[in-house]
């Protein structure tokens, strides 16, 4: 009997069913005879329903019970067989993942990068010391332990050049299953959390920065209400003037808040190199036009100075073009009434020609670089130079102008004053852009402001270089 049951698994499935029809016959007598005795009155209805519901209850537990009734029996074919993935198919799986994963094989030698790893590290052929592309002395200790057959691990690790970066590296020991004994790899899984982490200290620097600068106009503005609301509620001469600072007020907390939220942006983004191409001498024109009606007021002046060809590097062209209207709108800022603000655009300059002007504003200036291109310095880079008529700034200052909020004591802004975000958003803007940042400036003299970023051609042939790079991480 034992032996037919298993070669006849469909018994079991036949047995069960006669089973299962007298449940559902039983349970439909039982329903029945409740009806019948509540039609009567021997039952009321509350009960009724109640033991109706427990019947119909049991009767489908039992039932499913019926259908699959325990025994002696194969499971089915689908659930008891697992075919093994043959190499090439574990490989088109690896290959289609988006993780960089990395077979590490006796010595610390890559046998298997896929598509995905060999993009994140820069690999250019294979089979290479894991140790020549990935210089982090905790992560070659795990894959070699890995290799000695000790237990896995998980190792996190930063890098600050070119560009920030954190990383997440998962090591386990593997035997590949091979018919002779084979010696142990080491799995290697690089997962990128640089976009995480710079997500978490920006939502915690967002919080503070904005909790500081928003108290000011608040508080003022709520004093400004409380005096309407009470002594100048019957003055119209004193609540005209009150308002008109409620209104410098709110702005103010418009422009800080449209400032943090594109410095949040731009920092989320920054080790996300940027695709396109735009035009420099059309943004800076582009510029004039927006912010001329600023500069009209206090009969200030903007000039252009560019080729009549198109400048053209690679990248966003709206954050390029707000990298120019922040410095060109500081400059306005800055500048003294009846003044004139010159924009001078140039291409095709070396780095060190690109990042200081061949003449000095004065004899005195002092100057300052305050982002550096992360490519090849003998490349050929497009220029903005931004030249103010302003008071100029003080030596002892410049190392700060890119920080947050940090405005020059004692400079005057004209009517309408910074947020002290302006410079910062430039700096990160261009970092991402492979480009630089410098200034040039003396008190009473003024100061310029140069931004430069690779040619369409330079930051082409930087790339491609990059790509055939077998080493290109610390």
């Amino acid at each position: 009997m034992a032996e037919l049951r298993r070669s006849d698994p469909g018994g079991r499935e036949n047995r069960s069913r006669p089973r299962a029809r007298d449940v559902v016959a039983v349970a439909a007598v039982g329903v029945f005879m409740l009806v019948f005795l509540t039609v009567s009155g021997e039952l009321a209805f509350a009960p009724f329903v109640g033991a109706a519901l427990a019947l119909a209850a049991l009767a489908l537990i039992y039932y499913l019970g019926a259908l699959g009734v325990a025994g002696p029996g194969p499971r089915p074919a689908a659930a008891s067989t697992v075919r093994p993935v043959d190499s090439e198919t574990a490989e088109a799986m690896l290959d289609r993942l988006s993780l960089p994963v990395l077979l590490i094989g006796p010595a610390g030698r890559i046998e298997r990068a896929n598509p995905a790893a060999r993009a994140f590290l820069g690999l250019g052929v294979e089979r290479g010391l894991l140790s020549t592309v990935l210089r982090q002395p905790r992560v070659l200790e795990a894959v070699n332990a890995a290799l000695r057959g000790e237990r896995g691990a998980t190792v996190e690790y930063s890098t600050r050049a070119p560009l920030e970066s954190h990383v997440r590296a998962i090591v386990e020991p593997i035997r590949l299953p091979t018919p002779e004994q084979t010696p142990l790899r080491a799995m290697l899984v690089l997962a990128d959390e640089t976009a995480s982490k710079r997500a978490e200290r920006m939502r915690a620097d967002f919080l503070a920065n904005a909790s500081h600068e928003l108290r000011t106009p608040l508080a003022s503005l709520s004093g400004f209400i409380d005096t309407l609301s009470g002594p100048a509620r019957d003055d119209p001469e004193a609540s005209e003037r009150f308002l008109g600072i409620m209104r410098e007020q709110t702005e103010r907390m418009r422009r800080l808040i449209n400032d943090l939220l594109s410095l949040s942006r731009v920092e989320m983004n920054e080790h996300v190199p940027p695709s396109g191409e735009c035009d420099l001498a059309a943004l800076a024109g582009d510029v004039v036009r927006t912010l001329s009606p600023m500069a009209e007021p206090r009969g200030l002046s903007i000039a252009v100075e560019a080729p009549d060809e198109p400048v053209r590097i690679g990248g966003d062209r709206d954050q390029i073009y707000e990298v120019i209207e922040n410095l060109v709108e500081n400059a306005l800022k800055y500048s003294r009434d009846g003044g004139r603000v010159r924009i001078v655009v140039r291409t095709d300059r070396s780095r060190d020609s690109a990042e200081q002007p061949a003449e000095r504003i004065a004899a005195d200036s002092a100057r300052l670089t305050l982002a550096a291109p992360a490519i090849d310095p003998a490349a050929r880079y497009a220029v903005v130079r931004v030249y103010d008529e302003g008071a100029g700034i003080e030596r002892r200052y410049l190392p700060r102008l890119s920080e947050r909020f940090f405005r020059v004591s004692g400079q005057k802004s004209g009517p309408r004053s910074g947020t002290g975000l302006g410079l910062a958003i430039v700096k990160h803007i261009v970092s991402r852009h492979r480009g630089g940042f410098a200034v040039e400036s003396a008190p009473g003299s003024g100061s310029v402001f140069t931004v430069f970023f690779p040619t369409v051609e330079a930051d082409s042939a930087a790339r491609t270089e990059d790509d055939a790079d077998a080493v290109t991480k610390p």
